[in-house]
């Protein structure tokens, strides 16, 4: 086979980054070890286009937290310790990026993103012919104690000055936006410009459809095969080979296979998370995503069921689950929202890929001609897909970027 571009991997930034080279006319191919497109971390989680995260997820600088975590006692964190010499100095770079001023810098070199992944995401929507899959509810974030509250708010108060939309709520105003959540509630925040997708993998289904409607191919290959040739790159796929001038790696926690094997020191992270899905108790209705931020999950209204996922565990990249932070608030999650049976076998799991200064790496390889970089979305990788994979085509097109692409740089480490 031949094509213009590869793009490896198929999860929302591979599917998005396919379309928009597709649509500045490159011939794509979409590889991917499995068979269909968003089977992996795109599939798993809260369902948020979130247009209100422009400041990143950071290392809390709260003393009394940071020493529930070191003993693993909080629900929405928990760690490996066999992957504690690996681990440590990544989050040492996570600490020293979570200061005031970087979390600033973050977010300023954040917002270009942030501010374009609605309007991003409906364009292909639309074309993908599924809107209702976008749906306009916002998120509601809930605390149950005074400081966590008053910090919740100060938090959505720094948003004011991006024109952030949301409402502050007291107790009873919770009670009236989600009438069967149960609990002693000291106020909340419904977030009303993100936009709620009730089922994330099949709009990564929808858009690789799109994707192939147009003429695009998807094929299985091992993209770890991956190898640079006289002419561009070439990676074994089904059947036999396929030669590209342009490879794009859009492997998300995946892509260090590739990268260290060609000689890049990225500081890539993981985020593992865990979600089930759950019948409700009799006409029990849950209208909005909801976190419950002093407990550490969140609980969303997806179309399986009510999906419960939960925060980070830091582990070796394919070291087994222990879905223990699910067992500390599934039975917290019960009392709050009426839950029933179980419709999952076993926890779902996948690993959020994250980078030291919670920013995606966009652009290319600066030692290796014809090979491109996106990954690294933190939390945010359905929410920064297709803007992300609208950047990188322009980049690799020779078009005008929409905004400067220099804090993205692989460089920069």
């Amino acid at each position: 086979m031949k094509a213009d571009c590869v793009v490896l991997g198929a999860g929302i930034v591979g599917v998005s980054t396919a379309l928009h080279l597709q649509a500045r006319g490159r011939d794509v191919v979409l590889v991917d070890k499995n068979a269909a497109a968003g089977d992996e971390t795109s599939f798993g989680n809260a369902g948020l286009i979130e247009r209100c995260s422009i400041y990143p997820y950071s290392l809390p600088r709260d003393f009394s937290k940071l020493l529930k975590y070191a003993f693993n006692r909080a629900p929405e964190s928990n760690y490996h310790l066999a992957a504690l010499p690996s681990v440590l100095p990544w989050i040492i770079r996570y600490a020293l990026k979570s200061g005031k001023t970087q979390i600033r810098k973050s977010a300023m070199a954040s917002l270009a993103l942030i501010e374009r992944c609605v309007i991003e995401h409906q364009v292909l929507m639309n074309e993908a012919g599924v809107p209702e899959l976008g749906l306009k509810t916002g998120w509601i974030k809930v605390f149950r104690d005074g400081k966590s509250l008053e910090s919740g708010l100060q938090d959505a108060q720094k948003l004011k000055e991006f024109s952030i939309n949301f409402d502050m709520l007291n107790a009873l105003e919770v009670v009236l936006k989600e009438p069967h959540l149960s609990g002693v509630f000291t106020g909340g925040v419904h977030f009303t410009d993100p936009v709620f997708v009730p089922d994330p993998g099949a709009l990564v289904k929808a858009y690789a459809a799109l994707f192939k409607a147009r003429g695009g191919r998807m094929v299985t290959g091992d993209a770890m095969t991956l190898g640079q040739t006289a002419k561009g790159w070439r990676v074994s796929v089904e059947g036999g080979s396929l030669d590209t001038t342009d490879a794009v790696v859009c492997l998300g926690p995946w892509a260090g296979g590739i990268y260290e094997r060609l000689g890049y020191e990225i500081p890539l992270g993981l985020k593992r998370g865990y979600h089930m899905h759950y019948q409700r108790k009799g006409n029990a209705v849950l209208n909005h995503p909801v976190l419950d931020v002093d407990n550490g999950y969140l609980i969303a209204p997806m179309t399986r069921g009510v999906r419960l996922t939960t925060g980070a565990e830091f582990a070796k990249l394919g070291a087994p689950k222990t879905p223990v932070q699910l067992a500390k608030v599934e039975p917290i999650a019960r009392v709050m929202f009426p839950l029933a049976e179980r419709l999952d076998m076993e926890p779902w799991m996948g690993a959020r890929p994250c980078l030291p200064d919670m920013l995606p790496v966009i652009g290319p390889a600066p030692k290796h001609r014809g090979l491109w970089f996106n990954f690294g979305h933190e939390h945010h990788g359905l929410t920064l897909g297709p803007v992300t994979g609208r950047l990188l085509a322009e980049m690799l097109t020779g078009a005008a970027p929409f905004t400067d692409p220099a804090p993205y740089s692989a460089a920069r480490f």
